[in-house]
């Protein structure tokens, strides 16, 4: 059930036919490209081709262009690798029923790039150059794009710093890159409620730092907990925020929400040190449409532990672009260790989620204008 075509804008059709294409003269066979998307796991098979356009203090953004995947030439003094200048994204590419190919509020994506180039003083890519260099690559690699249920051509479109310098101060040169992966089920037994483990030793960021920029140092520094998570035979560690060590962040790479017994929806207020999901605002529409109250504050982690014990916390899940909306079944700390309604998922959590997919993959209507057709 595809909606009526969301074309891209004239301008950025036009920026579209500027990149020149160079073709992969060693493609993936047809029977070997079916093979890694009939299998793949996320991140680690990618596509014949890669987007990219190059920056210069001089001549602003310049040579569009899409060339064969592969390993980039970077001089040792790079400066990325000495002073971590860098930024990324995250989308997906879905395939529906008729055969198109779309994505979802690519638009969303391209404005917090922005917002975390300016933080990490980078340039800022023309949203129009964003999203042509998206459709770009997807119209060169649309055979990449799986067809089996719950899957998508993961899309990662990053910028750095590739000027060979070293100095402290904001590179000269940058590049501006999109690599596509295609990826199944996050989950691959289905959907269950993972485990949380709450962080009182580390955080992954703090007041004034980068937490709201996407890049790559926020989640350097969510490793080792993550490791000590894992240690502990949990799946996924949450961060308190860095000024007091009392309020609730968010997970090594997901946003975070509660659902109380009255039905209203709760998810930590953007403080700064709090990435803007695309997927967090697009559940605090749907959950706002479904009559919800829906409310964005500090939430102190006491009143986490005693909502769960006395059962006004009926639901917690976390959500991020992989895996779309994860219930959460049990979260545990140095002085506490909860289950969350017996583990259930949760009524609203799958609603949503089931809500939120079948919008994306054009399986019931999109009310809010999201889905922008690629191919």
């Amino acid at each position: 059930m595809s909606t009526a075509p969301a074309t891209f804008s004239e301008s950025v059709e036009h920026i579209i036919d500027e990149f020149s294409v160079t073709p992969n003269p060693h493609p993936a066979s047809e029977a070997d490209r079916n093979a890694l998307i009939g299998a793949p796991k996320f991140g680690t098979v990618f596509t014949d081709h890669m987007a990219a356009i190059s920056w210069s203090r001089t001549g602003g953004w310049d040579d569009h262009r899409i060339v064969p995947y592969g390993p980039l030439a970077m001089d040792p003094a790079t400066a990325v690798l000495h002073y971590g200048q860098e930024i990324f994204e995250g989308l997906k590419a879905y395939r529906h029923a008729d055969g198109s190919t779309w994505t979802f509020r690519p638009e969303a994506n391209a404005a917090r790039m922005k917002k975390s180039a300016a933080r990490m003083a980078l340039p800022e890519l023309p949203t129009d150059d964003f999203l042509a260099a998206v459709a770009g690559l997807v119209r060169t690699d649309q055979a990449w794009v799986p067809t089996f249920h719950d899957s998508a051509l993961y899309l990662r479109p990053f910028m750095f710093a590739s000027e060979p310098f070293l100095g402290v101060r904001s590179a000269n040169e940058v590049e501006f890159m999109v690599i596509a992966s295609p990826v199944g089920p996050y989950f691959s037994g289905g959907v269950r409620p993972v485990s949380i483990w709450l962080c009182r030793t580390y955080h992954r960021a703090g007041p004034g730092g980068t937490g709201a920029a996407k890049c790559g140092g926020n989640y350097a520094a969510s490793l080792l907990p993550q490791e000590i998570a894992a240690s502990k035979g949990f799946d996924q560690v949450c961060f308190l925020d860095g000024g007091e060590g009392t309020y609730l962040e968010e997970l090594g790479g997901m946003n975070i929400f509660l659902v109380k017994a009255d039905g209203s929806v709760h998810t930590p207020e953007l403080t700064g040190s709090i990435l803007e999901g695309v997927t967090r605002s697009s559940i605090l529409q749907l959950a706002t449409d479904r009559g919800h109250q829906v409310v964005e504050r500090k939430i102190p982690v006491t009143e986490l532990q005693e909502g769960i014990v006395s059962g006004e916390i009926t639901e917690v899940f976390a959500c991020g672009t992989a895996a779309v909306i994860t219930p959460i079944g049990r979260m545990a700390g140095q002085d506490f260790d909860s289950v969350i309604a017996d583990g259930d998922p949760g009524t609203l959590t799958m609603a949503l989620r089931e809500e939120l997919t079948g919008i994306q993959y054009g399986l019931i209507p999109d009310r809010h204008g999201w889905m922008q057709r690629l191919a």
